[in-house]
């Protein structure tokens, strides 16, 4: 055989090799895409913080720092547990509690080797998102389209990034003669903003990993890939801003959950002067009227216990406009049936409480509030705590934190 011939040969072996492999590789491909995978969201925060006390449970814009990544995740419905490791936080959110072994407690603990932990005691799980409380602005869809570069695109690891137009120099000593020196641009052919597409930086709000990959050791690579965020959306409480400029970002960015359609207000303990406030107070019928306005129906929840709530009652639907319930000492059976009524779902309920026979409904709605003296069972059950108290405009507080983030609420 002549040489020519056996390197033609040999070619197409190659190529038909290499066919194979291709088809092996869609084949895999395919099989992934068409298989239900678990997938996990973990959300590895710490109840303590050097910078910020308590940070990560601290109230931003009256929903715990933790709180507001956990409910993107929720409603992007993509995951099959949400693990959380403060309880505090973790419940009021329907998130699971994952508490770490004194080996991964460590300040040194990394998150690699947590995540690795919680591997072992749920081998189901074939996919991990580890998302970072810091980042408050995430949306469901961010994340549901990052897991479909796993799911559908076969990649093993997707880590979220953000474009920055910041120009870089190389640090020197001060004290030395020593020269700075441009890192990623041209001094003498300075672009303009517009005309440079910038460089994409970690901006740390979530990473997308195989549970085969972390195996390895590695939380990204593989075949690996980034999301990019927007801007806006990319908040790191970490060190980006402070406190009070935060919230005012997260109030106009951050994911406000599923748009509240109907409020349910237990009247009898929210106000400090029992239902009777209500009905002549002006500034709580005018925080029932503007929730109204913005078709938001509100019902009024009296207890059956409560002999002046139920004189009361004709007048303050007189009043307010709204329907008045009397419930008894479970009201969440009551309050089934009138959603089922309606057709609603709990994420688009919002509910107001007050103590420890409102706990589990705290828990259920999308959205749900406390005024500031509420006892600290319901305050850890509530997902938005007033800063007023029972008598001092509570319901008007949770009525305008309702419409604030109406606005914001867009198909997800």
């Amino acid at each position: 055989m002549s040489a020519k011939r056996r390197h033609d040969d040999n070619d197409a072996d190659g190529a038909a090799s290499s066919d194979m492999k291709q088809k092996k590789r869609q084949v895999a491909a395919s099989s992934n895409k068409n298989q239900k995978r678990h997938v996990a969201a973990l959300i590895l925060a710490r109840g303590g913080s050097k910078g910020i006390p308590l940070k990560n449970i601290k109230p931003l814009a009256g929903v715990p720092l933790m709180g507001w990544v956990l409910r993107a995740a929720v409603d992007s419905e993509v995951f099959d547990r949400y693990v959380a490791n403060i309880k505090k936080v973790a419940e009021a959110w329907g998130a699971q509690v994952h508490q770490r072994s004194s080996e991964v407690s460590r300040d040194s603990t990394s998150s690699l080797e947590t995540i690795q932990e919680f591997l072992e005691y749920h081998n189901e799980v074939d996919i991990v998102c580890n998302i970072q409380a810091t980042s408050p602005c995430l949306h469901p869809f961010d994340v549901r389209e990052a897991l479909k570069k796993i799911t559908e695109d076969g990649y093993d690891s997707v880590f979220s990034v953000v474009r920055r137009h910041q120009f870089r120099w190389k640090e020197v000593d001060e004290l030395s003669d020593e020269k700075t020196e441009a890192i990623n641009l041209d001094p003498a052919n300075r672009p303009r903003r517009q005309d440079w597409p910038g460089e994409l930086c970690e901006n740390g709000s979530f990473y997308f990993t195989t549970k085969d990959l972390i195996k390895t050791g590695q939380l990204q690579g593989g075949k690996s890939i980034y999301y990019e965020m927007l801007p806006e959306f990319s908040v790191d409480i970490d060190g980006d801003i402070d406190w009070p400029v935060a919230e005012q970002r997260v109030l106009r960015y951050g994911y406000p959950g599923k748009v509240v359609r109907l409020l349910f207000c237990n009247v009898s303990a929210c106000l400090a002067e029992g239902i009777n406030a209500l009905s002549s107070n002006t500034r709580n019928t005018s925080a029932i009227h503007m929730l109204q306005e913005k078709q938001v129906e509100v019902i009024l929840l009296t207890s059956s216990d409560d002999a002046v709530a139920q004189s009361l009652a004709a007048k303050l639907q007189k009043r307010t406009g709204c329907q008045v319930m009397e419930v008894g000492k479970k009201p969440l059976n009551d309050l089934q049936e009138v959603m089922k009524n309606k057709s609603l779902d709990w994420k688009h309920v919002a509910f107001m409480g007050f103590d420890q026979a409102d706990e589990k409904l705290l828990k259920l709605a999308g959205l749900s509030a406390v005024p500031g003296d509420a006892p600290e069972l319901a305050s850890k059950a509530a997902k938005y705590i007033c800063p007023l108290s029972r008598g001092s405009g509570a319901v008007w507080d949770f009525a305008e934190h309702i419409l604030l983030q109406k606005p914001m609420a867009k198909p997800q």
